[in-house]
């Protein structure tokens, strides 16, 4: 059975609406260009229509991509090479910007971001990239947001993920790190020894003031050993008892010579 061409014509109308039904999900937008002019607005998300070759649509994610930029060989400020990576978190703002004014923003925000890591992280001292990371990644997402807002792309979030520092260079640190250490325990020993000698001086202090105190202390002190049951007691004696008994030794020394003087002059 033959159609008619009324027939024909409706069919073909049929098919080429359809063909023209686009469904953009809820996070993508059509970019419309219709005679090669970009539409004010972007379409989406729902059911749209593109009537081709009329119309002819780039669709555009409008969701957070993430761009793992290859580790880049710089030369610190102080002359250090380390090789450095990072990931971006980015997301088009606005599509017809990101279509229109850069060929492909995927591509040229990822070299955008692996020129501007070499020259940002490559002003800035060895002993900077290691502790003020954050503040990097600050600076890092300030500089690609403001040269990638032209393209209708908002550049989230910057981490620098790892620096690779060459073998020589870790030694050093860690010869570095050695010393800091060596250098922070003698001081607080110091700082200790300084303590317990104006702890002793006071008690000594205490003591003159107070002779029998050191008394109490041996007692104390006895107390202590006979409690682990000790076969072997050490019991201090002062030295001031040493010298009482130097001085009766000279006295007693001094009278032995004055008594043998008158004998030696009869």
């Amino acid at each position: 059975m033959l159609l008619d061409i009324p027939t024909i014509a409706l069919i073909i109308v049929v098919l080429y609406v359809l063909s023209a039904i686009k469904i953009l999900a809820e996070y993508e937008r059509g970019v419309i260009f219709r005679l090669g002019r970009v539409l004010p607005r972007p379409k989406g998300p729902g059911i749209i229509l593109v009537f081709a070759p009329i119309d002819r649509m780039v669709r555009v994610s409008l969701r957070v991509e993430t761009l793992e930029v290859p580790p880049q060989d710089l030369v610190t400020r102080d002359n250090v090479t380390v090789k450095v990576n990072a990931v971006i978190y980015f997301r088009v703002i606005d599509p017809i910007k990101a279509v229109i004014e850069v060929e492909n923003f995927r591509y040229a925000t990822s070299q955008l971001a692996q020129t501007t890591l070499r020259s940002v992280l490559g002003e800035v001292e060895l002993d900077d990239l290691l502790s003020q990371r954050q503040k990097l990644n600050i600076r890092l997402q300030s500089v690609l947001d403001q040269h990638t807002e032209p393209w209708g792309v908002k550049v989230a979030l910057v981490e620098v993920k790892q620096v690779d520092l060459p073998e020589q260079m870790i030694r050093a640190i860690a010869r570095q790190a050695e010393a800091e250490r060596e250098r922070r325990a003698k001081i607080i020993h110091a700082e200790g020894e300084y303590a317990a000698a104006e702890r002793l001086a006071m008690a000594a202090e205490m003591i003159q003031r107070q002779p029998v105190a050191i008394q109490l202390r041996y007692l104390q002190t006895l107390v202590e050993i006979g409690a682990e049951k000790n076969t072997t007691v050490v019991f201090p004696v002062p030295v001031d008892i040493f010298s009482g008994i130097k001085a009766i030794l000279d006295n007693l020394a001094r009278a032995t010579a004055a008594k043998e003087s008158p004998t030696a002059a009869s």
